[in-house]
């Protein structure tokens, strides 16, 4: 009877044990979560404002296009509420640059591939915390081959952008990367 007393005590041990020890790892001060942000717990809201077209040359739908992915991000990685005005985080911006440039030059010095490039120029303002604001440039590009004109290629190339533009700005912001 001892006998097997003990050996029920040793098999609860070895399930309990191990999730006592794991416990640590899964409990948290509430700044971290898997999504990989870093929100302190009193932070509740976001504001996401538009973000202005102020390059050049024109692309009618890009600052669009980036705030709504921007809002997006938001929305399915974080826990905060979007509000239009006052939040406890404020994003706004503004593009500032929508070039294109030779990438590669052929030997005959013709270009072999062309790189959109975009720039946005981001303020980020933590109402809670006023010492993690910034202000801050980002830029993202992506190539193509010279024999296509960029109105062909324009829109694949500027959600690719548009992805890596709205990941370094989400890490900036949340993530603290």
């Amino acid at each position: 009877m001892m006998r097997m007393f003990k050996t029920m005590i040793f098999r609860m041990a070895a399930v309990v044990l191990p999730l006592m020890l794991a416990m640590p790892l899964f409990s948290s001060c509430g700044i971290y979560s898997f999504s990989g942000t870093s929100i302190q717990p009193d932070v509740y809201t976001v504001t996401i404002n538009y973000f202005e077209y102020k390059a050049l040359r024109v692309n009618p739908t890009l600052s669009n296009d980036l705030t709504e992915s921007l809002k997006d991000q938001f929305q399915r990685l974080t826990r905060l509420e979007q509000v239009d005005i006052d939040g406890d985080l404020e994003i706004s911006g503004e593009i500032t640059g929508y070039d294109v440039r030779a990438s590669a030059v052929t030997a005959d010095e013709v270009a072999a591939q062309n790189r959109l490039t975009v720039t946005v120029k981001i303020y980020f303002t933590n109402r809670k915390y006023p010492e993690d604001d910034f202000e801050k440039s980002f830029s993202a590009y992506a190539d193509y081959d010279s024999m296509q004109s960029l109105d062909a290629v324009e829109s694949t190339l500027c959600e690719d952008i548009i992805t890596t533009l709205v990941e370094d700005i989400f890490n900036a912001t949340v993530a603290n990367w």
